[in-house]
């Protein structure tokens, strides 16, 4: 309540929150009902002094209002008024993030005695290490003079003895001791929101949960020692401990005295328990609608399942419903209903209060599963063809106007024994133009089938021709730096040597996140099957921004970052927006470092990541709660399968997986996240591998003896830390470019590598593709002799859980050079054979040239289209020098160039007759000269030489008389010389006859 009161006493003590009182009936699709307000009468309230200031969350700017009329106002930093919400129709709270905290001024307490009272009303979920309140001043480590002397209460603790209690204690620095004093713990918050008071009477403090004494301290400390001397004295939401986290926590009333309340005044000027349990209410509506939308757009438009939590906010929930046979109380939605049908949901709090959410199920509609569809207009990857409709379940069926372009459903299709079934049937798999033919279009139409409605549309696709490849020339990587710097770094290689590291982009991070939680952990480089693209998925996780270890793996992100990019420069949204992408369901803890491989037979990539896995979406269990590994798959890293399936469910806590595949198996790289061993891999924090023809085949057991060809087989396990000393994550596998002089001479070369994340990243291994595949229980990969770790040093400094990735020389450059992409030099040769000329164009890095070449001679031009590098052309009559200039092509990754001029020989055209005359055999041979100038021709053979000269566009015969009745085949040169200097060579073979 803003109750503006002056007064100096109150008559009731719960005034400073009876407008709350208000917030039982909630309005729009939720209200809260069974409470009202049960204040008790004047004479039953003990006088309670008007405080010093109270901040009931109402704010105007960065100010904080105090509304006891004292016009003591904290300052807001970083909160806005989005940090702000309101509940029911007056009660105001402050929801701190992490991401800001209120300035107290002076005055509030004095410090003239020991004497004074704070009172606190708060909720939260997440331990840690963070404070509510601060009486004092100074950020600094502990056990230094930088840190201010101070009191300080924080609602849910991480710290060891006091986890997800109330911590509260007293700091005076003495000497070498830090001079923290701890009240004992006394246990942690009621549900929902609790009232916390904290009284200091001479030398006592006493700490009170919703009016009980949970914890009392006798210290020897002085307030005099703690009350700041500037203008601030103290904080909501910010801890003096350098490293701590701002506050995670709702908070919707705080009051100070300058002085000790009794016990009674305590009780009566808290917020009721009616108050509270409103305005509880009101937060789990807030936290619990978009959970129980699930995947729907709006409580009015319910097309699919809803997520009806078991509880929220600490605060159990029982669900009934108005039509359980529409929406039943597991959130499960109907449709075979056939008109649209409002339902009523009603959760039963633990407090006794009721929530309704009123929801319109909408009635299943063909168009809707049809209006759901969305195909990349230009595509370079397989389409996700969707066999079941997203918004209602029709069944579809695609067809294709160019089969060997795209395919359509397959329907024949069968899903394997084992492992995933294509989500596809066999549709969308594209079959890209080669590069320089251009690209193709296609028309797709969807054939839909629901309860008896049938509809189709047609979708243009136009189908991209495949990128220009060239031979790899380097490596490219990026990765993140400590718990305090979560943001993407890249580095490259000065050339073909994957121990050349250095960073790019002056060092300076790739990418900063502004969206979800901020940061970026535990980047993954995927090149795209066909090789001319990137992609880049990347864990959604901010230690630095204050989360906990323990929250972020039980309320961590359900998203995941993902990038495209062409030259590992420009990245930019596969969804279009500055946001992640939801994978993982509700139950799910976190969603921790995605990776991505290709998969064969599916013709998807299969995204894999580690994630706790709940009982309920209000993640109420405590039991079975280690990491384990599932999937979903995609096609184009922006439409992914739902919900996520289970990979690898051992028992045992697994994170990091990483994948290869050699030859026709898997291999499938692991940490084991137990603290020791787990079954048959012998050492936690360390590295264990698995091979398997089927990639997305479930692994239940860490198996030696598995068969590989329907599960995953154990192959080797501790493999890093008897080499590194450490324990390792984030394992990597890279095979070697051709060329790279660490590749070994059959070319089988594979660096591995383990980020010791506890001194200092990464560490490399040099293997090969031969010795992985062999690794088994008798012959393990770890311990054969050449399995040595390498010296520190050719990778990037500190780099923390990345990737790394081959790329070609115009890549590596424009990484390098943190530029875009470069045309590539090129040179053309021309080559003549007769008048028909032949020109070859060859790009510098050796890559594919595509486009077209123009000749020229004169007046005289023709262009001609590549064909494997090389075009060739006939040049007409009267042309005597030609060049032929490369043209480039559209992608302008191949720049221009001109070949020398090549001169043609004159022409000059022999051919060869006999007659006889007299019985006896002449030859006679007919030069034409096709030229445009005249020229010397000399005609020699066995039966003499002469020589004469044929003016242009003439004919001249020439005679021999052999004075034989029979010849054989003679062999006879012509040789010319033009006018122009030109020259010509031949010859001609006169028939074998005879006169007889």
């Amino acid at each position: 309540m803003r109750s503006g009161s002056t007064t100096k006493k109150w008559s009731t003590g719960r005034r400073g929150f009876g407008r709350r009182a208000l917030a039982s009936s909630l309005a729009g699709a939720l209200a809260v009902t069974g409470f009202g307000l049960a204040a008790p009468t004047a004479a039953q309230a003990a006088d309670v002094p008007t405080p010093s200031a109270h901040y009931d969350m109402s704010h105007a700017g960065t100010s904080l209002l105090d509304v006891s009329g004292n016009g003591r106002n904290a300052t807001l930093t970083s909160l806005t008024d989005s940090s702000f919400v309101k509940v029911g129709t007056s009660d105001d709270v402050l929801r701190f993030k992490a991401d800001g905290y209120a300035s107290l001024p002076k005055g509030l307490v004095t410090g003239t005695d020991n004497d004074f009272t704070v009172e606190y009303t708060v909720t939260t979920q997440t331990a840690g290490n963070h404070f509510g309140w601060v009486i004092g001043d100074g950020v600094g480590p502990w056990n230094t003079t930088q840190l201010g002397n101070h009191i300080f209460l924080s609602p849910d603790s991480a710290q060891g003895g006091y986890s997800n209690q109330v911590l509260a204690a007293i700091r005076v620095k003495s000497g070498t001791d830090n001079g923290e004093t701890r009240m004992p713990a006394g246990g942690g918050l009621n549900p929902g929101f609790t009232t916390l008071t904290m009284v200091g009477s001479g030398q006592t403090l006493t700490l009170y949960r919703d009016g009980a004494v949970i914890s009392t301290l006798t210290h020897t400390r002085s307030l005099s020692s703690i009350i700041p001397a500037g203008n601030v004295l103290g904080y909501l939401g910010r801890s003096l401990y350098q490293g701590d986290s701002l506050l995670r926590a709702d908070v919707t009333d705080v009051k100070f005295w300058d002085s000790a309340l009794t016990a009674d005044q305590v009780t009566s000027s808290m917020p009721s328990a009616a108050d509270k349990k409103a305005s509880t209410d009101g937060i789990i509506r807030l936290d619990i609608t978009p959970t129980v939308l699930g995947a729907n757009p709006s409580l009015d438009q319910v097309t699919s399942k809803l997520t009806l939590p078991a509880s929220s906010n600490g605060i159990s929930l029982t669900w009934a419903s108005s039509n359980p046979a529409v929406v039943s109380t597991t959130g499960t939605v109907s449709r075979a209903i056939t008109s649209d049908t409002p339902v009523t949901l009603t959760a039963t709090t633990s407090l006794g209060t009721t929530i309704t959410i009123d929801v319109i199920v909408k009635a299943p509609n063909v168009s809707a599963d049809l209006d759901a569809i969305v195909l990349a207009q230009r595509t370079t990857e397989n389409l996700p063809l969707a066999v079941k409709g997203s918004a209602n379940g029709a069944a579809i069926t695609w067809t294709s106007s160019d089969p060997a372009l795209v395919t359509g459903t397959d329907a024949a299709y069968t899903a394997p024994a084992v492992g995933a079934a294509d989500p596809y049937a066999g549709g969308g798999i594209v079959t890209r133009p080669a590069y320089g033919e251009g690209d193709k279009q296609v028309t797709l139409t969807a054939h839909a089938t629901l309860n008896g409605q049938v509809q189709e549309r047609a979708f243009q696709v136009t189908v991209a021709e495949k990128g220009r490849w060239a031979p790899d020339a380097g490596y490219a990587a990026a990765y993140f730096k400590s718990d305090s710097d979560e943001k993407i770094y890249q580095a490259a290689t000065s050339g073909n040597d994957f121990f050349t590291f250095s960073p790019v982009n002056g060092g300076n991070p790739v990418i900063t996140s502004t969206a979800d939680t901020k940061g970026l952990r535990d980047p993954y480089i995927l090149r795209s099957k066909d090789g001319d693209k990137y992609y880049m998925v990347a864990t959604d996780l901010c230690i630095s921004c204050g989360t906990g270890w323990g929250p972020a793996q039980s309320a961590g992100s359900l998203k995941i970052e993902v990038w495209e990019s062409t030259d590992l420069v420009k990245w930019t949204r596969t969804n279009g927006a500055n946001t992640g992408i939801t994978i993982n369901q509700p139950e799910a803890g976190m969603t921790w470092a995605p990776e991505a491989y290709w998969d064969d037979e599916l013709q998807s990539y299969v995204v894999f990541f580690a994630s706790r896995l709940y009982a309920d979406a209000a993640h109420s269990n405590g039991d079975k709660l280690y990491a384990r590994m599932f999937y979903v798959l995609t096609r184009d890293f922006r439409t992914f399968t739902y919900p996520p399936a289970s990979w690898q469910d051992t028992g045992y806590a697994r994170i990091d997986s990483t994948v290869t595949k050699i030859g026709d198996f898997y291999y499938r790289f692991t940490k084991n996240e137990e603290g020791g061993a787990a079954g048959p891999l012998e050492a936690g924090k360390d590295i264990f591998l698995e091979k398997s023809k089927v990639l997305t085949a479930p692994t239940t057991q860490s198996n030696w003896s598995a068969d590989p060809n329907t599960t995953w087989q154990l192959t080797d396990t501790r493999m890093t830390s008897l080499e590194t000393g450490q324990a390792g994550e984030g394992p990597e596998i890279v095979k070697l470019n051709a060329g790279d002089p660490n590749n070994n001479t059959a070319g089988d070369g594979y660096v591995f590598l383990v980020d010791n994340y506890g001194a200092g990243g990464y560490r490399a291994f040099l293997t090969s593709g031969s010795a992985i595949a062999s690794s088994s229980q008798a012959d393990r990969l770890s311990q054969r002799a050449d399995w040595n770790v390498r010296p520190v040093g050719g990778l990037p400094a500190s780099p923390r859980h990345g990737s790394f990735v081959s790329v070609n020389q115009s890549v590596l450059n424009a990484v390098n050079t943190w530029t875009s992409v470069k045309a590539v030099a090129s040179t053309t040769t021309l080559t003549a054979d007769g008048r028909e000329v032949t020109a070859e164009v060859e790009a510098a890095d050796g890559g594919d040239v595509a486009g077209t070449v123009t000749f020229t001679g004169g007046s005289w031009s023709k262009t001609v289209t590549l064909v494997s590098g090389a075009a060739t052309v006939e040049v007409p009559t009267g042309v005597g020098s030609v060049t032929a200039k490369y043209d480039g092509y559209a992608d302008g990754l191949v720049s221009v160039s001109t070949s020398s001029a090549v001169s043609l020989a004159v022409d000059i055209v022999t051919t060869a007759a006999t007659r006889c005359v007299a019985g006896k055999i002449t030859e006679v041979l007919s030069v034409r000269n096709g030229d445009t100038v005249s020229a010397d021709v000399t005609v020699a053979g066995a039966y003499g030489s002469k020589t004469v000269t044929v003016a242009a566009g003439k004919t001249v015969s020439v005679a021999f008389s052999t004075r034989l009745t029979s010849m054989p085949a003679d062999s006879v040169s012509v040789t010319a010389t033009a006018t122009d200097g030109r020259s010509h060579s031949s010859t001609v073979t006169v028939a074998a006859v005879s006169c007889k």
